[in-house]
């Protein structure tokens, strides 16, 4: 279930599915290779749109191929009370590729990218400047294992 209540069914998840491999298909075929009418195919996507759960349409980036090799997921410790200062900070530094506020050791864990060893570690200095920034532990990425998938998960919530 989302955040609202809706519990997807085998449809909602092979349209997903669907797109997840052809982000590029229009409705009319998505609705062909489904076996299902056009009609229902943009009702089914209007929804899931609507409740949050399909929130874009790519096109999914693969950094290194774009001239940023480098990546590390830094760990902040940030001063109490700083979150919303730090998040504006970062929003602003267009390495940081993502970012979550978290639980644990670290108060925000951030996916960084940089074109060299180098511009990671200038980075890394510049978030150090950062007057809500109290500690960061920086770990490099050698390679992805899993690539970000969600399909899986949400085909093992609807089988029986």
């Amino acid at each position: 279930m989302d955040r609202q209540g809706h519990r997807l069914d085998g449809l909602d998840v092979d349209l997903i599915a669907r797109l997840r491999r052809d982000p590029r298909i229009g409705v009319l075929e998505l609705a062909r290779r489904a076996g299902v009418a056009r009609a229902t195919a943009a009702a089914r996507l209007r929804r899931l749109e609507e409740a949050g759960i399909v929130t874009g349409y790519g096109p999914d980036i693969d950094l290194r191929a774009a001239g940023f090799p480098v990546q590390a997921f830094v760990t902040l410790e940030i001063a109490q009370g700083s979150l919303a200062q730090l998040t504006r900070e970062l929003e602003a530094i267009p390495e940081v590729v993502e970012a979550w506020a978290t639980t644990g050791a670290g108060d925000v864990l951030c996916r960084v990218a940089a074109a060299s060893h180098d511009d990671l570690q200038a980075l890394l200095i510049d978030l150090h400047h950062s007057s809500t920034v109290a500690r960061s532990v920086s770990v490099v990425v050698l390679s992805q294992v899993v690539s970000y998938r969600s399909v899986p998960l949400l085909a093992k919530a609807v089988r029986p």
